[in-house]
C-alpha cells in the first residue's frame, strides 16, 4: 500500500516537473523567436552572402581574395594594430585614474565619474570632428605649443596614426574606466592594510594583493575596449585622413563603391570569427561569474 503511494506521487512530481518545463518554454518562446529573428537570422543571412562570388554564383572566392590579396592582410594588421594601441594606452591612462577614483571619498569620486562620463553625453561625430580642429596643423594644440616655444613648427598630429590613436583612446577610455572602478571599489581595503601589517611596503602590498584582485575588471575593460575597436569607423576615417583604413572602413567601401556584398560580408565574419574567438580565450582567462562577484 505504501509503495502504491509513494508511486503515485513520484509519478505526480514527475508531471508537476514536465508541466515546469512546458510553461518555462512557452514563456521563453518570444525571445527565442526575438533573438532568432533579430540576431542569428542576420548573421546566417551574412555568411550565406559571404559566399557569393561577383558573378553571384556560390564560391568562396572572397575568402581566397582576404588571403592571397595584400591589400586586405595589410588592413586587417592595421585594425588589430590600432586595436591594440589603443587598448595599451587605455589602460596606461584608465588604470591609474580608476585607482585615484577608488580610493578617495565616494563624493569626490562621483564628481570625477561625472567627469568620465561627459563624453557619453556628446555625439561621436562632434568628439571627432572637435580633435580634428584640435590637432590640425593650425589647431588650437600646434598653435599653442610654437607660440610657447616648444615646437619650432607645427606637428603633423592628423591624417595619420596618432591622430587616429588620440581619438579612439578619448573615446574608448570610459569603457576601461567603468568595469575597473566597479571592481576596485568593491575590493576590501583591509586586504592592503592586512599586507602592510605583516611588514610588506605599500608598493608590494599594492602588486602582490591589490593589483590581482583588480585583474578581472582590468581584463573585463581590456576586452570591452578592444572589441570595439575592431569594429571603429568614423574616428579613423575621420582623423586617420584615408591613410588609416581599418576593416569596417573597407566593409563600407566594397559597399558603397563596388557594390560587392560578397566581399563586404566575408569581411563582417571573418571579424565575428575573430571577436569570438577572443571572447572565448577571454572566458578561460577570468571567470565572468567572479568578476561580478568582486564587482
Amino acid at each position: 500500500m505504501g509503495g502504491t503511494k509513494l508511486n503515485s506521487n513520484q509519478a505526480e512530481l514527475a508531471q508537476l516537473a514536465r508541466r515546469e518545463h512546458f510553461t518555462f518554454f512557452g514563456l521563453t518562446l518570444p525571445y527565442l523567436v526575438l533573438v532568432g529573428a533579430m540576431i542569428i537570422a542576420p548573421i546566417g543571412w551574412l555568411f550565406f552572402l559571404s559566399f557569393i562570388g561577383r558573378d553571384g554564383s556560390f564560391s568562396i572566392e572572397n575568402y581566397e581574395r582576404m588571403i592571397n590579396s595584400k591589400a586586405y592582410i595589410r588592413i586587417f594588421l592595421t585594425t588589430f594594430k590600432i586595436s591594440i594601441l589603443t587598448t595599451f594606452f587605455c589602460a596606461l591612462l584608465g588604470y591609474p585614474l580608476a585607482y585615484f577614483m577608488s580610493q578617495i571619498s565616494r563624493k569626490w569620486a562621483n564628481i570625477c565619474m561625472i567627469g568620465v562620463l561627459i563624453p557619453f553625453w556628446t555625439s561621436l561625430l562632434v568628439r571627432t570632428y572637435a580633435w580634428l580642429v584640435l590637432l590640425q596643423k593650425k589647431g588650437l594644440v600646434n598653435t599653442i605649443a610654437v607660440d610657447l616655444g616648444l615646437l619650432s613648427e607645427p606637428i603633423k598630429f592628423v591624417h595619420n596614426t596618432s591622430g587616429t590613436l588620440i581619438g579612439m583612446v578619448h573615446i574608448m577610455l570610459p569603457f576601461l574606466i567603468l568595469p575597473l572602478y566597479a571592481n576596485m571599489r568593491a575590493i576590501d581595503p583591509h586586504c592592503v592594510k592586512a599586507a602592510s601589517s605583516l611588514g610588506a611596503t605599500s608598493i608590494r602590498a599594492f602588486w602582490t594583493v591589490f593589483f590581482p584582485l583588480s585583474m578581472p575588471g582590468l581584463l573585463a575593460g581590456l576586452l570591452i575596449v578592444f572589441v570595439l575597436c575592431l569594429g571603429f569607423y568614423v574616428t579613423p576615417a575621420v582623423l586617420g585622413g584615408g591613410k588609416v583604413i581599418m576593416a569596417a572602413m573597407k566593409i563600407s567601401s566594397n559597399i558603397e563603391l563596388y557594390f560587392s556584398w560578397g566581399a563586404a560580408s566575408a569581411l563582417g565574419v571573418v571579424l565575428l570569427a575573430v571577436t569570438m574567438l577572443i571572447l572565448f580565450i577571454a572566458s578561460k582567462l577570468v571567470s565572468l561569474d567572479q568578476f561580478g562577484q568582486r564587482s
